[in-house]
């Protein structure tokens, strides 16, 4: 069984896929905070700005088998007119590795898909998956060392200095490096921070929201 709170074809938003035609598959649940407003104080993650609980979302449902979610994403993809080239399917949350697993992963290969995640990088990346973007949050175990895409949110509860965390994981093997401005009302200034930061370690670009910018999901 697989409890999905969204799904619907969009344009990727972030990082190197920016601007890509995708479908987004969002599962309900994470392992960092339960998603109600109430535990928000002591949640591992205090800043999500995603509601990732319930099936109420548009294309989200429960579905029984793993043949029956890739039947759902397949049909996603085809309602915009997209062709069959080029299929790609973004898993996120919440926590999408608390369900993705490898019975979906070749559901999903079989109908063409390139499968892509962001992973707040606690959980073990099952086989298959062919893009890994992992985001982590401060206060949580980092298992997840080697990826795709490392997209770190700047400034986060617990950064104290920020140029060496970001030296840390300029150690550690990631293909690409974004450091991400917390969205809020504190935009414009860590835009700012973020800017500054990748100006002065260029192993890091900046990676913006840009579905927000021009108005999709």
């Amino acid at each position: 069984m697989y409890t999905v709170k969204e799904l619907f074809p969009t344009l990727q938003g972030e990082g190197t896929h920016a601007g890509r035609a995708a479908v987004f598959c969002r599962f309900a649940g994470c392992n960092l905070w339960s998603g109600r407003e109430e535990d928000r104080s002591t949640a591992v993650c205090q800043f999500c700005d995603t509601d990732f609980v319930g099936t109420d979302g548009d294309g989200g449902g429960k579905f029984a088998t793993a043949n029956e979610l890739a039947d759902a994403i397949e049909a996603a993809w085809r309602s915009t007119g997209a062709g069959p080239q080029q299929r790609y399917v973004v898993f996120t949350g919440g926590e999408p590795l608390l369900q993705l697993d490898e019975i979906l992963i070749a559901a999903l290969h079989h109908k063409g898909f390139e499968i892509a995640i962001e992973t707040n990088g606690t959980i073990k990346v099952p086989k298959g998956v062919d893009w890994v973007c992992v985001s982590p949050k401060t206060g949580s175990e980092l298992i997840v060392l080697q990826a795709d895409e490392l997209k770190l949110v700047v400034p986060q509860a617990g950064h104290h200095s920020l140029e060496k965390l970001m030296a840390r994981f300029e150690g550690m093997d990631y293909r690409h490096r974004y450091l991400q401005p917390m969205d809020g009302p504190a935009l414009k200034s860590n835009t700012e921070l973020a800017v500054s930061l990748c100006q002065k370690r260029p192993l890091w670009r900046l990676s913006l929201q840009s579905h927000k910018l021009i108005g999709i999901r």
